[in-house]
């Protein structure tokens, strides 16, 4: 539904045409190589592939195809990890249909679109004025550990994370490792609360 609204919306634009659309990973990636669009619409959740690393995807295999990510997530968590995977610009989808428009136009142009806020906390960022304490613990986890953390608080267990990444099961407790260490959280049961709680925030926020 929220797809067909969105397509249905830029084709209302005199000078934007809808080429393909597509459910899930697999798809958009035979579209593209089908349609050849100017410009990529992409999630962060899709259903059979984390969309950071669709983005990356994407950089290897179409290196001058700019991406833009519509997302429902917090942009402080994850505009800048998009970007860094290869996508021109970010944007939330409550943001509305004018925002969004200006977002396209923008990055069709060659440039990069992210909010005023965003913006600013990306230039403070490299102009290395960030305070030691970031404002989540979570931001300091890598994009594989990222999303080892979503999949623990969504009820996946270790083999099942395996499976969904194509990971060892050895490789998955490394991760969960790291993510313990990073978070300062003592104990497995810990992690699992944690984990579904933000993903829990993060769904209704």
């Amino acid at each position: 539904m929220m797809r067909q609204g969105l397509a249905q919306l830029i084709s209302n634009e005199p000078d934007l045409t809808v080429c393909a659309e597509a459910e899930n990973a697999r798809q958009a990636m035979e579209a593209i190589a089908a349609a050849k669009p100017d410009l990529v619409l992409a999630d962060i959740t899709l259903p059979d592939k984390n969309g950071i690393e669709v983005i990356k995807d994407l950089q290897a295999l179409h290196p001058e195809l700019p991406v833009l990510v519509i997302s429902m997530h917090d942009e402080s968590l994850f505009a800048e990890r998009a970007l860094r995977a290869g996508a021109r610009g970010f944007i939330m989808k409550q943001e509305g249909g004018k925002k969004l428009m200006l977002a396209i136009r923008q990055v069709l142009s060659g440039r990069i679109y992210v909010s005023e806020k965003m913006s600013a906390k990306i230039v403070e960022n490299l102009a290395g004025r960030r305070s030691g304490n970031s404002s989540s613990p979570i931001e300091g986890l890598t994009d594989r550990e990222f999303e080892v953390l979503q999949l623990i608080g969504q009820g996946k267990g270790t083999r099942q994370i395996a499976e969904l990444l194509h990971l060892s099961v050895k490789t998955v407790e490394v991760h969960r490792l790291h993510i313990k260490d990073k978070l300062k959280i003592q104990d497995a049961p810990a992690l699992v609360l944690y984990a579904v709680r933000w993903v829990e925030s993060q769904n209704t926020g």
